[in-house]
């Protein structure tokens, strides 16, 4: 495809996931199999510009005065892509191809954008603004910049499988792809965010990918894990399995002592879960599905640590996910709030006494946050909040109740939270 074909297809797809409010991905999708005559680098190219588009939705149209989709595609060419105001000129009047000339205010504005600083806070940090109040309860002035820092592109962020490999070794297998430890924990390693324009290196190339030496896992969620603490030999419940990218990363901690169970409500979520554990090398899981009535009834106060990763709202993988934060609405996260605390009650059936809940999503709006935990212990008077960490490398992110909060600019990482409730040891009667 020519760059005008390229240009036209992002603006189109753009289009329709604001104006049908229908996922990024399926938005692709529908593009890609209406375009079959798209290659593997024209699909890459079109993505990346779509993302970024979504990233930094609200400063592109601000900069441009303009808050169609075609003005802010232009406008991420020439400030994110460092195209010359001439390059997309000519891509854009790339007849039959392009979306059609620059207009003279479209010339104008790419050649002289907007200075952002005159934006509101809501414009400067690329958010909604009915969350701007939640924002600034968790970042005070800086939420603008937090923002902005949710609106870069991510890292790639892999864990080592210590049931397979080292550290050393993973690192070898992964030379060519320029991974680096993070300096944060042992056995996370990073690489840096992709070219938006191009086609990435498949990890899925590296031999060792398939003999489960390591798997893709942000650093906050590795981060998260580690907040359950010593547990080999332990009982652990993951009672928001998922894909299982938490349990494998609980697992690994356990070096295959102990029993780790996941659970999710829904069924299908877990389909994944047996054969990633399979490749990882994990012996010591039980997938419990809920297609079988009272699957955990066994359970009832006989766990150590009952790990919640909560269904939320996702603000905190803003980087990886830009269409959500623009999806979001107040009634949606009403409804994530009472999940979550219907999902803290029903850990504690399982947590035995002197055992702990670890709470965790990657939220970064205190309303999921700090607010349940708040409403929880009030429901539950034999919890006690206890530190989320007492690695050195990570004691600055704890606030000053205990919780761990990460998020791009503080810890470059997802936005995460994890609060750990120990529960209260039975005491003679």
């Amino acid at each position: 495809m020519r760059d005008g074909g390229r240009l036209s297809a992002a603006i189109e797809i753009l289009t329709d996931v604001e104006t049908r409010h229908r996922p990024v991905k399926l938005a692709l999708k529908a593009w890609g199999d209406a375009s079959r005559f798209a290659g593997s680098k024209d699909r890459a190219w079109v993505s990346g510009l779509v993302l970024d588009v979504l990233r930094r939705r609200r400063s592109l149209g601000w900069r441009m005065g303009d808050d169609s989709a075609r003005a802010a595609t232009l406008c991420a060419l020439h400030v994110f892509w460092d195209w010359s105001v001439e390059g997309v000129a000519e891509a854009a009047g790339d007849e039959p191809h392009g979306p059609g000339a620059l207009t003279d205010a479209e010339r104008a504005a790419l050649a002289q954008p907007r200075d952002l600083a005159d934006a509101p806070a809501a414009v400067r940090g690329d958010y909604p603004d009915w969350l701007e109040p939640s924002l600034v309860r968790a970042f005070g002035d800086d939420a603008p910049l937090e923002g902005a820092m949710l609106s870069e592109r991510a890292p790639v962020d892999l864990r080592v499988n210590t049931l397979k490999t080292d550290v050393g070794q993973a690192l070898k297998a992964l030379g060519p792809l320029n991974a680096e430890p993070t300096g944060v924990l042992p056995n996370a390693l990073r690489m840096a965010a992709p070219d938006p324009s191009q086609r990435g290196a498949s990890l899925e190339t590296v031999p060792a990918f398939s003999k489960g030496w390591f798997e893709v896992q942000d650093l906050a969620s590795q981060i998260a894990a580690e907040a359950a603490g010593e547990i080999r030999g332990a009982q652990v419940l993951d009672l928001c399995a998922g894909g299982g990218g938490k349990t494998l990363a609980l697992a690994a901690a356990m070096a295959n002592k102990g029993q780790i169970y996941a659970y999710d409500s829904e069924a299908r979520r877990l389909a994944d879960t047996v054969r990633r554990s399979e490749r990882a090398g994990v012996r010591n899981l039980q997938v419990r599905s809920p297609i079988y009535p009272n699957p955990l009834k066994d359970l009832e106060n006989k766990i150590d640590v009952v790990f919640i990763d909560a269904p939320c709202s996702g603000t905190g993988a803003w980087r990886r996910h830009p269409d959500t934060k623009w999806r979001l609405k107040p009634a949606l996260l009403t409804q994530r709030m009472a999940d979550q605390d219907a999902v803290l009650d029903l850990g504690t059936q399982y947590v035995k006494p002197g055992g702990r809940i670890v709470y965790v999503t990657c939220s970064v709006l205190p309303e999921e946050d700090e607010d349940r935990v708040a409403a929880f212990l009030e429901r539950w008077m034999d919890f006690r909040v206890t530190p989320a960490t007492n690695n050195p490398d990570l004691l600055r992110h704890l606030t000053a109740e205990g919780y761990l909060r990460l998020s791009p600019r503080s810890s470059a990482t997802d936005g995460f939270f994890v609060a750990v409730l120990e529960r209260a040891k039975w005491t003679p009667q």
